[in-house]
């Protein structure tokens, strides 16, 4: 294992860059009933429930940048193009989509805050949505036909696992760092027994439940053009709650099988789930949030994203932290929450050995192995969760971060709004 390396961040400070708001849908099991949903669709409902819930109106939108990492439908092009346009944006202003796998969603906001730095935007609507249910069965070959017994159609989702450079799948990387940090398979799922506690918890208090926008079966039309919409299954009037949360004590735990090699610490039950859902966030300038009386949920203070080994894509967290609270100045022990993907528990746990952290101040209200690990989304609900975290407790500052497949890092801190 490569962990010799040596970190090349890129950073950026932003001076006046306010996260106004977040909003998500429920995390829906892997092919359950979000399943005939694409992730277009999910993206323009996390963005009308923006707008409703604000109060800030769409047609203020100078910018909309969003995150998709599989694609998910045939019209999946035109994704950040379609969020804007049947979310209310008005129909001059421009779409881009970005990708930088686990990191997409971070991204979509490092990006909108680049943006308004450079006078480009004021108010920026940034999505990351991702239907896992609906990755393709695929082929890349057969364009010009087929040879006798080389059919290759294969799933997607599976096959895009595999780093092809260090031919690891991402769960073998999560086995290195386990087997290089020392970690066990009962402390494992312990943490895992320990994020399925905190996201129950989170629920029935309240804190999750604020963050979430329901979904309905839906139509919205667009003058002129064609209408579009979601339509759940008949039995199901309205989904509102993570569908992976659940109880999963220990015990349980213990009994799954490894899923990467026999003496492996990572299992189904310790791992990120594996979902759909999307969410979204407005980013502004300070002199939009001024102008229009806004109470922002914090500051983005900073950001950064760096390159780890692929082998250990996992720890890549480490070093983008370390690079954030370099170029912003700010002390770890200053930090009052963070929000750190949970791709894989020994993964995490290895960022978690590495920055000494305190487990009380990270992930206090679950992570992506009871919640779910929809790519591109993942990076904007961390940063609303540990936004809305500040808010509660008073802190001053946060971090959301996550490592991203084929060996990166990427981080965002906050800083609560006065």
């Amino acid at each position: 294992m490569n962990d010799k390396f040596e970190p090349r961040a890129q950073t950026a400070n932003y001076e006046d860059v306010w996260l106004v708001a977040g909003v998500r849908t429920p995390f829906a099991d892997y092919m359950s009933v979000l399943s005939g949903v694409s992730a277009t669709d999910l993206g323009i409902h996390v963005a009308r429930a923006l707008f409703e819930r604000t109060g800030v109106p769409a047609s203020d939108v100078d910018s909309v940048v969003a995150g998709n990492v599989a694609q998910s439908s045939f019209d999946a092009f035109y994704l950040p193009r379609h969020i804007g346009l049947y979310s209310g944006v008005p129909l001059g202003v421009p779409a881009l989509l970005v990708h930088r796998l686990c990191g997409t969603g971070f991204e979509t906001i490092l990006t909108a805050a680049d943006q308004i730095a450079l006078g480009k935007a004021k108010l920026v609507l940034c999505v990351g949505t991702e239907s896992m249910s609906r990755n393709p069965v695929a082929a890349y070959s057969h364009r010009s036909g087929f040879k006798m017994g080389q059919v290759e159609f294969k799933d997607f989702l599976w096959e895009a696992t595999l780093d092809t450079a260090s031919n690891t799948r991402m769960g073998e990387t999560a086995e290195n760092l386990a087997r290089h940090y020392g970690i066990t398979r009962p402390e494992v799922d312990r943490f895992a027994e320990q994020s399925f506690e905190r996201a129950a918890l989170g629920w029935s208090s309240g804190f999750l439940a604020g963050e979430v926008a329901g979904v309905t079966s839906q139509t919205w039309n667009l003058e002129g053009y064609q209408a579009r919409g979601i339509k759940l299954p008949r039995s199901v009037a309205r989904f509102e709650r993570d569908e992976h949360v659940k109880t999963s004590p220990f015990d349980v735990l213990q009994g799954l099988r490894p899923a990467f090699g026999k003496d492996g610490v990572q299992t189904g039950g310790n791992s990120s789930a594996i979902v759909d859902g999307a969410a979204g966030v407005l980013v502004a300038s300070g002199s939009y949030v001024r102008a229009h009386g806004l109470r922002p949920l914090a500051r983005v203070v900073a950001g950064a994203s760096v390159g780890v080994p692929p082998e250990i894509m996992g720890i890549g967290p480490v070093p983008a932290i370390r690079a954030v609270l370099a170029a912003a100045r700010v002390q770890q022990r200053d930090v009052a929450r963070f929000e750190i993907n949970e791709a894989f528990g020994a993964q995490y746990l290895a960022v978690e050995k590495e920055l000494e952290l305190e487990r009380s101040r990270v992930n206090v209200h679950g992570g992506a192995i009871a919640i779910g690990h929809p790519l591109a989304a993942s990076g904007v609900r961390l940063t609303t969760t540990v936004a809305r975290e500040l808010e509660q407790t008073q802190g001053e500052f946060a971090i959301s971060s996550a490592c991203a497949g084929g060996g990166q890092g990427i981080a965002v801190l906050l800083r609560r709004a006065a």
